[in-house]
């Protein structure tokens, strides 16, 4: 199972340090996936959730492609980045949408199978036991460190 750093958190949310450029090789040194933010705007690539915090190049992205879930924020990101060969993927409140590497993205709470990344299972009761007894082709949280030491 493969275990994604939601925006680069580990060991729980950390809005200071989310999308970071460096949180997010940290994790990747760690041996963890990252989901991040991406936008394009003016023909510029920003990570951020909310907004357009860090600015980087297409290099970065290339670098560490095969770590990255991008989530596109804007249909400009979404357009030009999967045309490069990334794993990316768009959705706001959808209960499933796939993404460019044929893995299901699931919205949390909703059901999973083994063609699934679960997102977010630390927001249902019990999800630790959950996390446990089900197959998921990965997890996305912000607790992947808890989840590999399960």
């Amino acid at each position: 199972m493969i275990l994604i750093a939601h925006r680069g958190n580990i060991n729980g949310p950390d809005p200071l340090n989310e999308n970071k450029p460096e949180t997010i090789i940290n994790c990747i040194n760690k041996g963890y996936s990252v989901e991040i933010d991406v936008r394009l705007i003016n023909n510029e690539l920003f990570l951020g959730h909310d907004n357009p915090d860090y600015k980087i190049e297409i290099e970065f992205l290339l670098k560490y492609k095969n770590y990255l879930w991008i989530h596109c924020k804007n249909l400009e990101a979404l357009t030009y980045l999967t045309n490069l060969n990334l794993t990316t993927f768009s959705h706001d409140k959808d209960d499933y949408v796939l993404t460019s590497n044929g893995i299901i993205w699931t919205y949390p709470g909703k059901e999973t199978n083994k063609k699934c990344i679960c997102v977010m299972p630390e927001w249902k009761e019990n999800w630790t036991t959950h996390i446990k007894n089900e197959t998921y082709f990965g997890v996305c949280s912000d607790y992947v460190k808890l989840i590999k030491d399960l």
